[in-house]
């Protein structure tokens, strides 16, 4: 009996695969159900990226209320920052972690920059820190953490740092200059 030559069997393997996924897509389209999963229309060989390695979608609009010019947007309830060129365009937008402190929604400027890694007040290792107001005695600024992580749980502790991914942070880093305008908005 003569062995069959490995491209072979990956072939076949491949053609199984997809006519099983075929059949489990017909079975559930004939009872009206949606499939869980995609297919793709060619194999891969790579690993999946990672979720931090995915872009953000093509996220939200500036939020309306606020303002006009170049400026860092920061929205509450949205959890988001926006970094806006002086023609009122997104350049970049991203997800964020506020600590337990917020900002009152108004106007900002960047008021001191920290480039150099320092401990924040939950004992994180940050770097990149903008900072933009203190409420009540905490001091209000973005940072992202060195190693990339995001921030634990606060346990009680009032933390003003809003943190962010790693490229994140080296973007607001190289956008936010000192007197830069900060909009904190709901």
């Amino acid at each position: 009996m003569r062995a069959v030559p490995a491209p072979k069997v990956w072939v076949t393997g491949l053609t199984v695969g997809a006519v099983a996924a075929v059949v489990v897509l017909a079975v559930q389209a004939d009872k009206g159900t949606k499939p869980s999963v995609a297919l793709t229309s060619r194999p891969s060989v790579s690993a999946s990226p990672s979720p931090s390695a995915r872009p953000e979608p093509a996220a939200t609009a500036v939020p309306d209320a606020s303002g006009t010019g170049r400026r860092i947007v920061y929205s509450l309830g949205e959890k988001r920052v926006w970094l806006v060129d002086a023609s009122d365009a997104a350049r970049r937008t991203f997800a964020v972690w506020p600590g337990t402190v917020d900002p009152a929604p108004g106007t900002y400027s960047v008021s001191l920059r920290r480039g150099e890694p320092r401990t924040g007040s939950d004992g994180v290792r940050i770097e990149h820190i903008v900072y933009f107001t203190a409420v009540n005695g905490v001091n209000v600024a973005f940072s992202n953490a060195v190693d990339g992580s995001s921030p634990p749980p606060a346990n009680g502790a009032q933390t003003g740092g809003i943190r962010m991914k790693t490229a994140d942070g080296s973007a607001l880093w190289t956008f936010g200059e000192t007197g830069t305008k900060v909009v904190v908005v709901n």
